[in-house]
């Protein structure tokens, strides 16, 4: 098989009809989404459908696993909001291109992987966080503008929105008892539209988003002037554009590793994305990432290889070009219902099963991350504060667990054996397990079961040897592993430490100790 064949994950475990079925699905759940938040922030619609068209066969084909599904996403754009409207689409398409290059770069050093240090409280709230802003996002489908103010429906179009939302969901849940050899999400929608095309039912349709009509996406350099000026300008929103779009990418690619109990490329799907959103920058597309909720509507509809997201994908393209006279006429209510049971399915039910089982400050972390998810919209800034909880926690539970064993041998030489590793937050409580004044002349500090983990640890051995030093004793280290060694090595000219040489040190660094 010639080495590029992989990239389509064309094999014979592939079932083709799920595939396209699903390819279907996505791509009538990701349209409305995409021109939804095109025109929130002031883009013409088809830069909302081109980023989805190009963001989903991109990544479909190079991206780091099958069944992720990336389009014109909503994190991304609203990071470009400001700088529409302070400086305008050509800047935004640049940016676009710059956060392209960033996620480029950030694949090809391998800084991907870092993204599975993201601990499981912290995947907990995003994950709800997410949910919940999707089932909000379709609330706002049950309002219409009228004299130019948005205001809620009432009355028979309430009903009729509400009745055609109830009927979609009802399929979605009652298809998969019936048959598995079909969506429910795409049957639920085939379903009310024929429904409202045969009754001619009034209810709003994507045509009342915007018209889905257009050419190929066609390619132009951003009129901008190519000077620092601009870069940074641009620099600030392609950096955090960057950032989210990982961020939210590379959590919805450990969630579908979840899913698949299977595992995908990080720093293979940072590549892909970047390149994606580079193509974007040159083709018209406002940009995006991997989208949560079309990826589980794919692997609900039985995905598992990336022809689904490439059907998708050239679906986009083809009602763009030729298909939008019938798209435009898909009722809104099919839509939100599906997306609706698409939150439902995303939230993680089970955190309330476990949150009594949970530590404190994990229910905290988890609980904290879904509010910033949801309240300030922004996913980046909602893992980071999670990550740096969790690491600070993490931090102080090792801190507090340092402690030592201490004897005086025959010879009147006192040992403390110290557990746990010495680093700066359990310096403070190292020192205190040393009672200088009492010891004799020749104290051993063995660190077979510890480890000098930064600086901080280095300086408090430092200090220690100083304050035995002044007391006229002898303090030594003994069995300090390979690593441990090396800092000191490499702080010597800072330091002074006495490192006993102890004959059975190569033996205990081979059984794996400190």
């Amino acid at each position: 098989m010639k080495p590029y064949l992989h990239l389509f994950d064309f094999s014979e475990k592939i079932n083709y009809r799920n595939e396209i079925l699903a390819g279907l699905t996505v791509a009538m759940t990701m349209m409305p989404e995409s021109l939804s938040f095109a025109i929130l922030a002031g883009f013409p619609p088809l830069v909302g459908l081109y980023a989805a068209f190009t963001m989903g066969l991109i990544t479909s084909v190079f991206g780091g696993r099958p069944g992720l599904i990336s389009g014109g996403a909503g994190a991304t754009v609203i990071v470009l909001i400001a700088l529409m409207k302070s400086h305008g689409i050509e800047y935004v398409f640049a940016a676009v291109v710059l956060a392209g290059v960033i996620q480029v770069l950030i694949g090809v050093f391998k800084f991907g992987k870092f993204v599975r240090l993201v601990p499981q409280p912290v995947m907990f709230g995003f994950v709800n966080g997410l949910a919940i802003i999707i089932f909000m996002a379709q609330i706002e489908q049950f309002k219409t503008v009228v004299d130019g103010r948005l205001t809620w429906l009432s009355g028979p179009p309430l009903l009729t929105m509400a009745g055609l939302v109830a009927l979609t969901i009802a399929i979605v849940l009652v298809m998969p008892r019936i048959t598995k050899a079909f969506p429910p999400s795409l049957a639920a929608i085939l379903v009310v539209f024929v429904l409202v095309l045969g009754f001619n039912i009034d209810t709003k349709t994507v045509k009342d988003i915007a018209s889905v009509s257009g050419g190929f996406p066609p390619f132009r350099i951003p009129e901008i002037p190519f000077n620092t000026e601009t870069l940074q300008v641009i620099f600030p929103y392609a950096l955090i554009m960057a950032a989210v779009g990982l961020t939210e990418g590379l959590l919805t690619l450990n969630l579908v590793d979840e899913i698949t109990a299977s595992r995908g490329n990080s720093n293979r799907e940072c590549l892909a994305q970047g390149g994606a959103n580079i193509l974007n920058g040159f083709f018209f597309g406002m940009g995006g990432c991997p989208m949560i909720a079309q990826t589980l509507v794919n692997l609900s509809a039985g995905a598992r290889a990336r022809l689904s997201g490439i059907i998708a994908s050239l679906t986009i393209l083809v009602i763009i070009l030729f298909g939008a006279p019938i798209i435009e006429r898909v009722p809104i209510a099919a839509l939100t219902g599906v997306m609706i049971m698409v939150a439902i399915g995303t939230f993680e039910w089970m955190s309330f099963r476990v949150i009594n089982k949970m530590p404190k400050q994990d229910v905290f972390v988890g609980i904290l991350v879904a509010v910033i998810t949801v309240w300030l919209h922004n996913l980046a800034l909602a893992v980071l504060i999670g990550v740096i909880i969790s690491a600070l926690a993490f931090a102080w539970e090792s801190a507090i667990r340092i402690r030592a064993r201490k004897y005086t041998t025959a010879d009147g030489v006192k040992h403390y054996e110290i557990y746990g590793p010495l680093f700066f937050g359990s310096v403070t409580a190292f020192n205190e397990k040393f009672t200088i004044a009492e010891d004799p002349e020749q104290v051993i500090v063995d660190f077979r079961d510890s480890r000098v983990a930064d600086m901080s640890g280095i300086e408090a051995l430092n200090k220690l040897t100083e304050r035995y030093q002044q007391a006229g004793k002898t303090l030594h280290l003994r069995h300090l592993s390979e690593d441990c060694r090396l800092l000191l090595k490499n702080a010597e000219s800072i330091i002074e430490v006495n490192i006993l040489e102890d004959p059975v040190y190569h033996v205990a660094a081979e059984g794996g100790n400190a």
